[in-house]
Formats: C-alpha cells, sequence, structure tokens
C-alpha cells in the first residue's frame, strides 16, 4: 500500500503484533490478543487501513510492512522516551491520577515534555498516512494531544478519540499542571469517547469550567463552529469467540485438569488482572484470607487461584506491589495452609487466550475486584465462557462493568467485611440463583460485543453531524 492512501487509521501506542523469533531464527510477527484488534481489523481490511504505533523495542527503527491484510506504521521510541513519555508520564502521571489517585501522581516537566513531543510524532507520522478525508481513530491516555496536533496538520480529516480508562471529576483532574493542554488536546476530535457516562459528563464540564468553550449536554461548541460530541461508548470483548473457545473439547478437558491438579475442591474462586495496583489485590486476597481463618470457608472446600500478569516492571510502584503481594500470599498460606493443601495458588506469569478460557470454566466463583477501572473485559470474559449459566461473578461497583452486570454480586472493594459477605454468598448460592444471575449477564454481553461497540461509534463518528444540532445551540 502507498503511503497517503489509507482511508482508515488507527492510532495506538502500540502496534497490534508482538515479535516472536521463530525456531529457525527468523523474526516473525504474531498478532496480540486483544479485543481491540478484533473488532478493528475487518474495518481495516474492508477500507485499506492502517495501524501506527511503536512496536515495541527501543532504540530501533522498523519499516512500515503488511500483516494479516492490515498495514502496519511503526513509530520508533528511544529508550529515553520509553522511560519518561510512557512509564513516566503515561503511567506514573496519568494512570494513578485518572484511577481517584489510588496511588500518588507524579508530576515532572521533563516527562510533559517527552509526553508532548512523542504525542507530535505520532500526529505527523498519521498526516503522511492518512489519505484526503480519512477516518482516524486515537486511542487511550497515551496519546490525548494527537487529535488537536493532527487536526492542526490534516483539518480535512475526520478525527475521533476513544479512552479506554476512566476519565477523573473535576476535582482530581485539576491536579495536573498541564490540565488545560489535555482538554485542548482531545478537542481536536469529532467524537470523544468514554467508557461511561459519568466520565463524558466530567469532560463537558471541564471544558467549560477550564478552557471556557460553550456546551449544552453532550456537545461543546468551539469558537470556529466546529461541534465536538463527548459520549460514552462502554467496550466489550469477542463474546461470540470466547464461548467457541470454552466449548472445545481441548478446554474442557484443560478444565477438568485444572480442577484435579487443585484437588477438586468444591469451590474454587479465581481472580485474573494485571499486576497493578488498581485491580484491589490486596483486599481481595485478605477478605479470603480471613474467610479460611476465621472457619466461614473450610481449606479443604475452597481454593483461590490468582493470575496477577507480569506489568510495568520498571515502575517503583509496580516492584512494591509485586513484593507485597508474594508476602500477603506467603502469610496467608503459611497460617492456614496444610500440607497438600494451600488455601491460595498465585500465578505470576501471563497465558494464552485458551488458558484463560479453560481457567473461567474451572472457576465456581470469579472475583474481580478494582480499585477502579475503566470496564474490565475479565468480568464479560468470564460469563461469556459460562455457556452452562453457572457460575457466579464477584464485581467491583467501581468497575465499569458493574453498570451493565447488574446481577453480579456486587462490592465495594474498600470493604473488606462487605466483601466477605459477597463471596460467601456467591460460594453458598444455589445452582438456581447462580443460573439466574448468570443467564441475565451473558444476555447483555452476548448482545453487545466489540463489533457493535465498534461499530456504533465508527457510524456516530461518521455520521452527519446535523443529527446533534437537533439540540439548541448555546448562547
Amino acid at each position: 500500500m502507498a503511503t497517503g492512501t489509507a482511508d482508515f487509521v488507527v492510532i495506538a501506542n502500540r502496534l497490534p503484533v508482538d515479535r516472536v523469533t521463530a525456531p529457525n531464527g527468523d523474526t516473525l510477527w504474531r498478532t496480540s490478543p486483544g479485543g481491540l484488534v478484533t473488532a478493528l481489523e475487518p474495518v481495516m481490511k474492508s477500507n485499506g487501513g492502517a495501524w501506527i504505533g511503536w512496536h515495541g523495542a527501543a532504540d530501533e527503527k522498523v519499516k512500515p510492512f503488511d500483516h494479516n491484510g492490515m498495514h502496519l506504521v511503526p513509530v520508533p521510541l528511544s529508550n529515553d522516551e520509553v522511560e519518561e513519555y510512557y512509564e513516566g508520564f503515561s503511567n506514573a502521571t496519568l494512570w494513578p491520577l485518572y484511577h481517584d489517585v489510588v496511588a500518588p501522581p507524579e508530576f515532572h516537566r521533563e516527562w510533559w515534555d517527552a509526553y508532548v513531543r512523542v504525542n507530535r510524532r505520532f500526529a505527523e507520522k498519521a498526516a503522511t498516512v492518512a489519505n484526503e478525508g480519512a477516518v482516524v481513530w486515537v486511542q487511550d491516555y497515551q496519546l490525548q494531544l494527537v487529535p488537536t496536533m493532527l487536526r492542526e496538520l490534516r483539518p480535512d480529516l475526520r478525527i475521533g478519540f476513544f479512552l479506554h480508562i476512566p476519565f477523573p471529576p473535576t476535582e482530581l483532574f485539576q491536579q495536573l499542571p498541564w490540565r488545560r493542554e489535555i482538554l485542548e488536546g482531545l478537542l481536536g476530535a469529532d467524537l470523544v469517547g468514554f467508557q461511561m457516562p459519568g466520565a463524558a459528563q466530567n469532560f463537558v464540564r471541564l471544558v467549560r469550567q477550564r478552557v471556557g468553550h460553550k456546551t449544552h449536554r453532550d456537545m461543546i461548541y468551539l469558537p470556529d463552529g466546529r461541534t465536538v460530541l463527548a459520549k460514552a461508548y462502554p467496550i466489550s470483548i469477542d463474546a461470540a469467540g470466547f464461548e467457541e473457545l470454552a466449548r472445545t473439547p481441548e478446554v474442557i478437558a484443560r478444565a477438568a485438569e485444572i480442577r484435579e491438579s487443585l484437588g477438586n475442591p468444591r469451590t474454587i474462586l479465581l481472580g485474573i488482572d494485571r499486576l497493578d495496583y488498581t485491580k484491589g489485590l490486596r483486599q481481595r486476597l485478605r477478605a479470603f484470607g480471613e474467610l479460611i481463618s476465621e472457619g466461614s470457608v473450610h481449606v479443604d472446600d475452597a481454593v483461590f487461584v490468582q493470575v496477577a500478569t507480569p506489568s510495568r516492571e520498571r515502575v517503583q510502584q509496580y516492584k512494591l506491589l509485586r513484593d507485597d503481594i508474594n508476602r500477603l500470599v506467603g502469610r496467608i498460606n503459611g497460617d492456614v495452609g496444610r500440607i497438600g493443601q494451600q488455601p491460595v495458588t498465585y500465578l505470576h506469569a501471563s497465558y494464552p487466550r485458551q488458558e484463560m478460557a479453560a481457567l473461567y470454566r474451572a472457576a465456581d466463583v470469579m472475583v474481580v475486584t478494582p480499585l477502579r477501572d475503566g470496564m474490565n473485559l475479565v468480568a464479560k470474559e468470564y460469563v461469556a465462557c459460562r455457556y452452562d449459566d453457572q457460575g457466579a461473578l464477584v464485581l467491583s461497583e467501581f468497575a465499569g462493568a458493574a453498570s451493565e452486570l447488574k446481577s453480579a454480586y456486587q462490592v465495594n472493594p474498600h470493604d473488606i467485611n462487605g466483601m466477605k459477605s459477597m463471596m460467601l454468598a456467591a460460594i453458598n448460592a444455589s445452582p438456581r440463583e447462580n443460573g439466574r444471575r448468570m443467564k441475565a449477564m451473558r444476555k447483555q454481553v452476548m448482545e453487545n460485543d466489540i463489533e457493535l461497540w465498534a461499530n456504533n461509534f465508527l457510524e456516530e463518528l461518521t455520521s452527519d453531524r446535523e443529527l446533534h444540532e437537533k439540540n439548541p445551540r448555546p448562547v
């Protein structure tokens, strides 16, 4: 595909591929697992699409290449930029700030400078790749300055932005020294998408207060006559794909093998998360440990399997969290475990999708208790894999998914006693009760999948904006 002829462009921090080395030493690219790639791949193939992103290795330049019918355009990052733009500003400033300041954000001017520099590089690359009048979809918190930078270079483009994580309330966002620059960066988009309606409302309110633009409901009116729409589009998963995988003989056999290896307990509780301080790992493990120690759950009857996928290993907060969780698991197993019977099985590793599906099938109770989460797709994956309408979901009310999965056992993860009560309720519920809850959740997940999410966003982005002008223009 020639440069400058993509009618549909996705801009994300990472390309949708991982580099692997074949047995013969050749370098190959493998499509990354994840719902976003699954949803956008057919759109890209049918529209001559291009995906712009970093390929994952610092201080290395890679030429554009084609993979599975997608044109991939790598953006290089230096080692210093990975440290300052990605690990620094994106993940030690924005990430904690946007997640309710669960950990204190750090504000460093050199990190901000790197963030601006890298965002400009992404925008400049997109300006050379996009065709006249192309649709460009910018993804997530690492690239919030790209929409306006790109619009300045290419005013002919239709630009959308989607934030995959929460957007904070006014009181928290105002801590950011570069708050106005971030807001103005996002206003370069025609459509700014969020996981939850409250996040969209936070954004509109901040634009009105901090930038001074007129707004009406979900519309923002810019001085140049352009309008920006801010709306919620709750993201989902490839629900049918997960169910199909869960029904395969290999996954069914592996699920039985997992149960056998754990001693065939009456109840298997499961947590699957990135190792991140927003995920509430300490609280849920503590709650389960107390249930065992006080005798509400017997060590012979229940086991908790916690998978913690390695994450941002070079960031200090994550190193401390890993050590903390290791100590907590050791203490619980040391205090209430017996020879051959450990109440907590802790796995600090990544697993392929097939193994995840087997874990979902093996688990009687899925425990998803983040302190704050934009959506949390693990909860939806578990539901999609429960084609037998059995299993129970204990879900934090601070996960975006809680607004859709209303039949889950919802908890406040800061309330250890409340979490213990809900875990017990899920463990002791009748098959009929859990079946009723699971059917309702499965209907929601299967009908509102990742394809519908992408289609809804792109239809809104490319639709005639006159539709929204039915709202009276503010004066």
